[in-house]
């Protein structure tokens, strides 16, 4: 079970499978390994006491040359969302490199109670904006959440931005006027726009 893998200079984490999306550009329908990984598909979801674990055995064998340690698997990781806040914040007892979390933004959908403050343990959140309105990201993101799902994400950006970095992502093969609107909806929301190589 790959919980830990390098791709370049970055340490990546693999908590789940599980997403509320399924992206006509996602990798994992590409192929199955990433990087260091054989495979990033899970036969169950390792617990948190694993977590740790693989933590702990991948800072004695993996740190060296790492610059950033991402929470970005073959799934969404804020699936999980306290699980994720627990284990940023053991890392951050461990080491002083930066944590970063991947994610699609509809944490709000996926767990509505769930605290955005908590966030603050976090150094850096890469967001997936993919589209530049909500029918356009309904048929390229296919949510199960539906329509509603891209003012969530927006909502999203807006509250997160109080607790820690924000950057938004887009996919480079989006057509150059829907990159455009993004970079102006980007800068609306006060945040950066990274537009992303397809891998």
């Amino acid at each position: 079970m790959t919980i830990f893998y390098r791709l370049e200079n970055k340490l990546y984490i693999n908590i789940t499978n599980a997403c509320p999306c399924d992206c006509v550009f996602c990798i994992r329908n590409l192929t199955d390994s990433v990087g260091s990984a054989d495979t990033l598909w899970l036969p169950q979801e390792p617990t948190l006491a694993e977590i740790k674990n693989a933590f702990d055995e991948a800072q004695r064998r993996d740190l060296y040359e790492i610059d950033e340690i991402v929470f970005c698997g073959y799934g969404e990781p804020m699936t999980r969302a306290n699980d994720v806040i627990e284990i940023a914040a053991y890392i951050k007892s461990k080491t002083s490199l930066s944590v970063r979390i991947n994610t699609n933004g509809l944490v709000k959908l996926l767990h509505p109670g769930f605290d955005i403050a908590k966030l603050s343990v976090i150094d850096s959140i890469s967001v997936s904006l993919n589209a530049d309105d909500a029918q356009e990201y309904l048929r390229i993101t296919r949510p199960v959440f539906g329509l509603e799902s891209y003012n969530a994400l927006l909502d999203f950006i807006q509250e997160a931005r109080n607790h820690t970095a924000v950057t938004l992502t887009v996919m480079e093969n989006l057509d150059a006027e829907r990159i455009e609107n993004c970079k102006q909806l980007a800068k609306a929301l006060n945040s950066v726009l990274r537009i992303r190589a397809f891998m």
